[in-house]
């Protein structure tokens, strides 16, 4: 499904109902809206690794703008700002009062920006293995020079931290040289490589936007902070991270846990950026009890 939204087309999906029979009676899930990282990603590997959440909520899955497959734009469209809006854009279209959000990693970045502005529109909010500013980058540069091969700081330098990637087969290599600091379980998860093309039906392929990663590594992600802000955020929040994480670190997490007022951090052992898929089963696990309980203080 596509909305027409904002100038662009946005793919969403949806899956698992929003009220369900209860004997006699019935019950109201809350929605989900699941936000991909990147920039540049998309929605897929949600409907491998949290589809299960779906008992819990309904779920709605979306392509940011220029990813996945919702339309490509001009290059200028691609920025954190558009994000956060087609966001608003789509609760509306969809006609959600409130929604929940889970972001992953630049998806939690979004997600931040989103709970900030429009916060009365958010019921809770879970953060991925994410980050609340710019100063991810430096960290992850040491983290980097700390525990990663020559190839891999090479690759880094040539392709990542200043958006230069130059075709799907650069993303391939980049994620096989990178594969074993993003995915700290490595026997549990093989990433699949990235297509150029998406194909129809059975024959439809993983995707990734390098334009727009190359837009957020050249631009913005160097220059976004939302801390100063993050009090704004009242509603319940969840902060999940990775203990051995290289790219958006616990002290990230730490960090947005200690500026929202309402929120609790959960730092797993032995996982790496790749949190839903690392540490699958203890990742539902984690969401579905947030999910489940009352609006509350922790």
């Amino acid at each position: 499904m596509k909305a027409n939204i904002r100038g662009t087309e946005i793919y969403y999906d949806i899956t698992g109902l929003q009220i369900t029979p209860k004997g006699n009676s019935f019950t109201e899930k809350p929605v989900l809206f699941f936000l991909h990282g990147g920039p540049g990603g998309n929605h897929i590997h949600f409907k491998n690794d949290s589809i299960d959440l779906q008992e819990y909520a309904q779920l709605v899955f979306i392509d940011q703008r220029g990813c996945g497959w919702s339309k490509k734009t001009k290059k200028s469209e691609y920025t954190m700002e558009n994000n956060i809006e087609d966001i608003e854009a789509l609760r509306k279209h969809l006609g959600f009062k409130r929604i929940c959000l889970l972001g992953v990693s630049y998806g939690g970045m979004v997600a931040q920006g989103y709970a900030i502005r429009y916060n009365k529109n958010v019921d809770k909010l879970i953060i991925v293995a994410s980050a609340p500013s710019y100063h991810f980058i430096s960290e992850a540069k040491k983290n980097l020079e700390k525990i990663g091969t020559p190839e891999q700081i090479a690759v880094c330098e040539k392709y990542l931290w200043n958006g230069k990637f130059t075709s799907v087969r650069a993303v391939n290599y980049y994620f096989k040289v990178m594969d074993s600091l993003y995915i700290y379980n490595k026997k549990k998860r093989t990433r699949k490589k990235f297509s150029s093309k998406a194909g129809p039906s059975s024959k439809l392929k993983n995707t990734l936007a390098y334009d727009v990663l190359n837009v957020g590594f050249s631009g913005f992600l160097h220059s976004f902070n939302f801390i100063p802000n993050l009090k704004k955020i009242t509603c319940p929040t969840l902060i999940l991270a990775g203990s051995n994480d290289w790219v958006c670190s616990p002290k990230q997490s730490r960090i947005m846990a200690e500026n929202i007022p309402n929120a609790k951090l959960k730092i797993f052992k032995n996982c790496g950026h790749a949190v839903t898929s690392d540490v699958n089963a203890k990742y539902i696990k984690e969401v579905a009890s947030f999910l489940q309980k009352h609006n509350g203080a922790y």
